[in-house]
């Protein structure tokens, strides 16, 4: 069965694919015992918004196999947007508040690029925190990716997040540091994009009653998780939903920045992405730019070459964790239907007994 993602406007290159389905917003609760209700609160810029939404779809569309998922889309709305993005997500995404009075089976909570050093002072940390809090209360499980795991574990317990001195960019190894329904049958070491400029920390982390499921000696943390409430809370501060040329769109990206004067330094070429003879293109490129920083020379960036030789090393073991992650959800619907079944017919054996004595 596709991946039902609920809204009347979705954009014709998916449906063309006919891997989801899109349907208008309706009643869950006539029909949503068949299926894994998810959230997704896409807050990332306007750039990657579309790229964002189509990511996560196509994982939970590989991971669901015979599991039937339907996402509705959401957003933070203190995020500026323009013109285009808002026309993007009219008809397709609903207001946050419609979200804090409903109920969802899992929510996935993307983060957005940082504005300000410290999390409590940007303009929707009041909104996202009430968000977190709902999630502990109405999910059944949270995925937090990159930014939004920063602000959780801030927002629980107070761990502030550590500024790097070069972002951590590229596709690293990471090891399995504990067993864990969510890494069941997955390699003891995977590889997992990363793009950020910030981290959490180990000692932080245990600290507080995290458990470390995934680590790298050149990225730190990858994967955590802790029960918050009633939701088991899953942390990711890789992106094991990226496509393969996403981290080539945002080291070109990071370039502009550069060639406009909006960053200080060049960035570095991306860690375990490129092979030998597309790095050495870039090095080229970058004594190029480096001559004549001017935004024009963007013209010779050497996209068609590299993008021939990009190989996507971390898809599958992707998809395995959130293989794993829907199958969790999904066992613990099917628990709490039985709960109620069971729950409902003692509550009648219980009022017959009354109407006897």
């Amino acid at each position: 069965m596709p991946l039902m993602l609920e809204g009347g406007s979705t954009p014709a290159r998916w449906t063309k694919e006919q891997r989801w389905q899109a349907l208008e917003p309706r009643d869950r609760n006539c029909d949503g015992g068949s299926f894994i209700e998810i959230a997704l609160i896409n807050n990332m810029p306007d750039a990657a918004l579309a790229d964002t939404e189509r990511q996560f779809c196509e994982l939970l569309s590989t991971a669901a196999g015979d599991i039937p998922l339907r996402v509705q889309l959401y957003s933070l709305p203190e995020i500026c947007r323009n013109a285009q993005a808002q026309q993007h997500m009219h008809g397709r995404y609903l207001d946050i508040h419609d979200l804090l009075n409903d109920r969802f089976d899992a929510v996935i909570i993307t983060g957005t690029e940082p504005r300000q050093p410290d999390l409590q002072r940007e303009t929707y940390w009041q909104t996202l925190v009430e968000v977190l809090d709902w999630a502990e209360r109405n999910t059944t499980s949270t995925i937090l990716s990159c930014l939004a795991a920063h602000a959780s574990v801030l927002h629980s317990n107070s761990i502030e997040r550590h500024r790097l001195d070069e972002k951590r960019f590229g596709v690293f190894d990471e090891k399995q540091a504990s067993q864990h329904a969510l890494t069941m049958n997955v390699p003891d070491v995977i590889r997992i994009p990363h793009s950020r400029w910030n981290e959490l920390r180990e000692d932080d982390l245990v600290a507080y009653g995290y458990v470390l499921l995934t680590k790298s000696r050149k990225a730190g943390v990858g994967l955590f998780a802790k029960q918050m409430r009633g939701s088991l809370f899953v942390y990711v501060q890789g992106h094991p939903e990226y496509e393969t040329q996403t981290l080539l769109k945002e080291y070109r990206r990071d370039i502009k920045r550069f060639l406009r004067r909006e960053r200080e330094t060049y960035p570095l070429v991306p860690h375990g992405y490129l092979n030998a003879e597309a790095t050495k293109r870039m090095c080229n490129f970058r004594e190029q730019a480096l001559s004549n920083p001017q935004e024009g020379v963007l013209a010779a960036f050497p996209d068609s070459f590299v993008t021939e030789t990009l190989e996507n090393g971390w898809h599958t073991n992707g998809a395995l964790i959130y293989r794993n992650w829907l199958r969790y959800v999904a066992s613990r619907k099917i628990d709490d239907a039985h709960y109620s079944v069971v729950a409902a017919a003692s509550g009648r054996d219980e009022r017959r007994r009354a109407a006897v004595r």
